[in-house]
């Protein structure tokens, strides 16, 4: 894919606001137009650091310098032809997945790239170092065929692939589909980018290790980011002892990094976007209402447009072909739609508006689950998104309205939680609607992410 000869096109919205509004590869830092030496990891680094994009240290040059070491190697790279589809063997499918391996199963040793998986907390970096090395992959890079997916999506593709096999082959609780799944997604791509690697499905944990074992044996190069150290992965998950081989693979063939340099790389002073609008008032209304006029005054704009998930019609209120959409918070959020929608969602428009979020309580628990799933499918996608909400951002999920000023009703729990995302109560206020681990923390990420996807950089970045 080229990014050569893309313009960018700015508008001036207001006197103090100017957004760049048309989606263009070549606009963002990250990734300049190429120039006649290829760029790599490093020099990468290297010019953003130059350049004041990032604030560069020693342990994130360890990282980078990592990501370099396996640039080479895949620079190099000739891996084992993928072999040609077989007849479906008889073995019994779950005790390939639970029991002992049989001889075929075992992961065999290949000359090939040992694949790197990075974690730390939100504000480490990882996007950032994904995108250094997934950005400067070396050219032959394509003839391997490369794709960069969020692990969520990459799931939800696999099921749907072991549904066809499952369908086309005549499934009798006898065949392992997960084999033939890992060797066309091998054929497609030998280097496989994993961004927000984790484990939250009992089903997605019970075939992790048959499809990891089958992609390793295909000679695919994986790098991974993760919230948690494999060891750290589906805790607490049912039936987690048949994963723990699972886990064992993981640190086994995989570089487990840590990105935790006690830097917090969001807290990096940068500039607000006006992106963010509230309270909800004409003024404001009509403030965004100018924004994607703008957007859209050389496209038409289609009404009422049906994008269909999984076989059901979703409607979307405004749309243009050129990937921009309008919703109201009850169209996103006022309907049981689930993460995979809104994946899909993101997948069609790469710019979108959402007017009319209100602030949410307990009677509004499930929107606001829902709204939480917005986000992250937004951020994980690099969208730009546009709000008009009824409150601050720090206030949407607030239960005290004097929130920003005080934090002495947060539970030690939620207060630890925030801590290790370096928020506070003045940052997402107060909130009895969550309770348990991953939800307070999804809750807390949320917060944040909205935060940093109303900046200046994020409006950037995500034109890229």
């Amino acid at each position: 894919m080229s990014f050569i000869g893309v313009t960018c096109r700015v508008w001036r919205v207001s006197h103090t606001t100017t957004l760049i509004l048309q989606r263009s590869f070549a606009c963002s830092a990250l990734r300049p137009a190429s120039s006649a030496k290829a760029p790599t990891p490093t020099s990468r680094y290297n010019d953003l650091a130059t350049k004041g994009i990032i604030r560069t240290d020693d342990h994130q040059r360890t990282i980078v310098a990592k990501l370099q070491n396996l640039h080479e190697q895949v620079a190099t790279y000739s891996p084992p032809p993928v072999p040609p589809k077989t007849p479906p063997a008889k073995n019994s499918f779950f005790s390939r997945m639970f029991g002992a391996s049989s001889g075929s199963e075992v992961v065999e040793d290949i000359d090939g790239p040992k694949g790197l998986y990075l974690y730390g907390d939100v504000g480490t970096g990882k996007t950032m170092l994904m995108d250094l090395f997934y950005d400067t992959l070396p050219p032959n890079a394509d003839k391997l065929g490369k794709r960069r997916v969020h692990f969520h999506a990459f799931m939800i593709d696999v099921h749907k692939r072991i549904h066809v096999v499952k369908n086309s082959r005549g499934f009798e609780g006898l065949e392992d589909p997960i084999a033939p799944v890992a060797r066309d997604l091998a054929e497609q791509a030998r280097i496989l980018c994993f961004d927000e690697f984790q484990v939250t499905d009992i089903v997605d944990a019970m075939i992790l290790r048959r499809l990891l074992e089958c992609l390793l044996k295909h000679g695919v190069v994986a790098v991974m980011t993760s919230n948690r150290h494999p060891d750290d992965l589906y805790r607490n998950g049912i039936q987690r002892a048949s994963f723990m081989p699972t886990i064992d693979l993981l640190k086994e063939h995989f570089d487990v990094t840590d990105l935790d340099s006690g830097t917090d790389y969001r807290k990096i002073p940068r500039a607000l976007s006006k992106v963010y609008f509230d309270p909800i008032n004409p003024e404001h209304r009509t403030e965004l209402d100018k924004i994607f006029n703008s957007l859209t005054s050389d496209t038409t704009v289609m009404y009422d447009r049906k994008l269909q998930v999984w076989g059901r019609d979703i409607r979307i209120p405004e749309s243009t072909k050129t990937g921009i959409a309008r919703f109201t918070f009850d169209d996103l959020c006022g309907h049981p739609l689930s993460a995979a929608d809104y994946l899909e969602i993101t997948q069609y428009f790469h710019t979108v508006f959402v007017t009319d979020v209100p602030k949410m309580g307990l009677d509004a628990k499930d929107k606001a689950r829902r709204f939480i799933t917005w986000i992250d499918a937004c951020y994980e996608s690099r969208t730009k998104l546009f709000v008009l909400s009824e409150v601050p951002i720090h206030l949407i999920f607030s239960d005290d309205p004097d929130a920003k000023n005080k934090d002495h009703n947060m539970s030690d729990h939620m207060r630890s939680v925030m801590d290790d995302l370096g928020l506070n109560a003045a940052n997402v206020g107060t909130s009895s609607l969550f309770s348990g681990e991953e939800e307070v923390f999804a809750f807390a990420r949320a917060c944040s992410r909205l935060v940093q996807m109303g900046t200046r950089e994020w409006a950037e970045s995500t034109l890229s």
